[in-house]
């Protein structure tokens, strides 16, 4: 069988056998995971982690299929272990099974899908020499934009001129680095458009303009001790490259693409509505999964808006953008894995929210964070969320350091891996495949450990430090 087909059919073999108890809770039964269930999901990680360093060629040809090869390892025993005296039996874990794919992966890949497809037909022309300034000015733009076009938005729209003004450099796998860091993480602070956990707060009941008023001065402050360490850094390695320099030329600068820019108001507008107006009308209720009409138009309105501009835009703009679909399928590949295997993960920590409640905020941004850089951040946000009490109008006045916390720890901690925001896989592909060298997992957890740590003590200790 085509593995795609079978990469397919673990999201769908689940819900074929319990078929029967689609709106019926009568059969619902509480499943407890053992730590054993867990496997699967360290499985993938660590072979994202160890495969390109082994064999890279082996790894990118192959990745699609180790992927599905660890979500049916997952799936499969589940489903045979959920075998009742009246067959096959719905559970709440089971429930969160079918989640994951219809409210989480699905909706989290059609807006990656979007902004990666609209993004990457702007093409931004000038003969842009990469010098600490300009690359200063590149970050600061991008992580100005990521709050109100989304992280994938502003990253597929800079990485690539980005990478093309700094071509003539020989050390530049910092740059992509803190690109990483504050243009496809922290950049994505300040409204729900910025970063999934945000958008997931938003659905809560949390105001859309409450993370622009409360996370504004620790993203500033964050953002500018990196930008300030990032100038130092670059201007190092630009001092020793000077004699490489390309001769000063007019910039010339011009956007090409300017109808896509309609198109991304278009995917801002339909993620807003989709909040504002949410209503109880569910024309499908697939496994005791109720997917609203208003998501439902979303993510028609997401797709139809990237076909559009993949329609419009010339294939002539694309290829100058050296635009290919690859670290789009590498991320829905991968990402589809870690969805999957990452339930009994989430579903532990979800069983201890008692725990969870009595922690101070400066505990909540930690532990938010950490696991945030290495379980899918939304669901991470949404399991703190929830055991700091799940009222949103609480939460925003009487809680306001704990939400503030989680809101931070989710957002700002996904710099921490590749894995912990879609962009950076993203940003990485883009990089490699413009043949520069980038950190491998645990290179780049080096790179995040050694500055990201020391600047989130700091953070942390003076917001949180006196809060309780």
């Amino acid at each position: 069988m085509n593995y795609k087909i079978t990469f397919l059919l673990f999201f769908l073999f689940p819900s074929l056998l319990l078929g029967n108890s689609v709106g019926d809770d009568s059969h619902i039964i509480q499943v407890h995971f053992s730590l054993y269930w867990i496997i699967p999901f360290i499985g993938i990680l660590l072979c994202i982690a160890i495969f390109p360093l082994i064999n890279e060629r082996f790894w990118h040809k192959n990745f699609g299929k180790i992927s599905a090869f660890w979500a049916l390892l997952f799936a499969i025993p589940f489903s045979l272990n959920l075998h009742g005296t009246k067959g096959f039996v719905f559970s709440d874990v089971l429930h969160n099974f079918s989640h994951a794919i219809l409210l989480e992966y699905i909706p989290f890949i059609v807006l990656l899908f979007a902004l990666f497809t609209i993004s990457g037909g702007i093409v931004l022309r000038g003969n842009f020499v990469g010098t600490p300034g300009l690359n200063l000015l590149f970050l600061l733009i991008g992580t100005f934009l990521a709050s109100w076009m989304g992280t994938t938005g502003a990253a597929m729209l800079l990485i690539r001129p980005l990478i093309r003004a700094n071509q003539w450099r020989e050390n530049k796998t910092h740059i992509i680095v803190f690109f990483i860091f504050l243009v496809a993480n922290i950049g994505g602070s300040l409204t729900p458009l910025g970063d999934p956990p945000l958008f997931i707060g938003f659905l809560k009941g949390i105001e859309f303009f409450w993370t622009t008023q409360h996370m504004f001065l620790p993203m500033l402050f964050v953002s500018f001790i990196l930008m300030v360490l990032f100038y130092f850094i670059d201007n190092y390695y630009y001092k020793k490259e000077l004699a490489n320099k390309p001769a000063k030329q007019p910039v010339n600068f011009s956007i090409q693409g300017k109808i896509n820019f309609i198109l991304l108001v278009g995917v801002i507008i339909s993620v807003i509505l989709s909040g504002v107006y949410q209503n109880d009308f569910t024309p499908l209720i697939i496994f005791n999964n109720k997917l609203p009409l208003s998501f439902i138009l979303r993510d028609i309105a997401l797709f139809s808006l990237a076909i559009i501009s993949y329609k419009i835009t010339s294939m002539s703009l694309r290829k100058e953008n050296s635009f290919t679909w690859f670290p789009i399928m590498e991320v829905a590949k991968l990402f589809a894995g870690i969805f999957i295997t990452v339930i009994p993960a989430l579903s532990i920590l979800g069983e201890k929210t008692d725990t969870f409640s009595k922690l101070s905020s400066e505990v909540y941004f930690w532990l938010t964070g950490s696991l945030s850089g290495f379980l899918d951040n939304a669901p991470t946000y949404l399991v703190f969320f929830q055991a700091a009490g799940g009222n949103a109008e609480i939460l925003m006045n009487e809680k306001f350091y704990i939400l503030l916390a989680i809101s931070s720890g989710a957002v700002f901690m996904g710099a921490m891996t590749y894995i912990g925001n879609a962009p950076n896989f993203m940003v990485r592909s883009i990089a490699e495949e413009n043949k520069i060298k980038m950190p491998s997992f645990f290179g780049y957890m080096a790179w995040s450990i050694l500055i990201l740590i020391p600047i989130f003590f700091l953070y942390s200790f003076i917001w949180f430090g006196f809060k309780g």
